[in-house]
């Protein structure tokens, strides 16, 4: 799916620094990742579904905090 491998490991240590999230401090350092994630890729069409997965990561984290 991922054809950049910077995109890919990029997008793969955001993932992590999410699921790593064990307090609301760190989730907001996370948001802050996904914010530069997304500044950073923004002008790669296909990182509309990442942006959404990361959405999904993070909604998933704030419920289990």
């Amino acid at each position: 799916m991922i054809k950049n491998p910077q995109l890919k490991d990029s997008f793969s240590k955001t993932i992590k620094v999410i699921r790593s999230c064990r307090s609301r401090k760190q989730l907001e350092g996370a948001i802050n990742m996904v914010n530069n994630f997304k500044s950073l890729y923004l002008n790669v069409g296909y990182t509309k579904i990442l942006n959404y997965k990361l959405k999904m990561e993070l909604n998933n984290k704030k419920q289990q905090l």
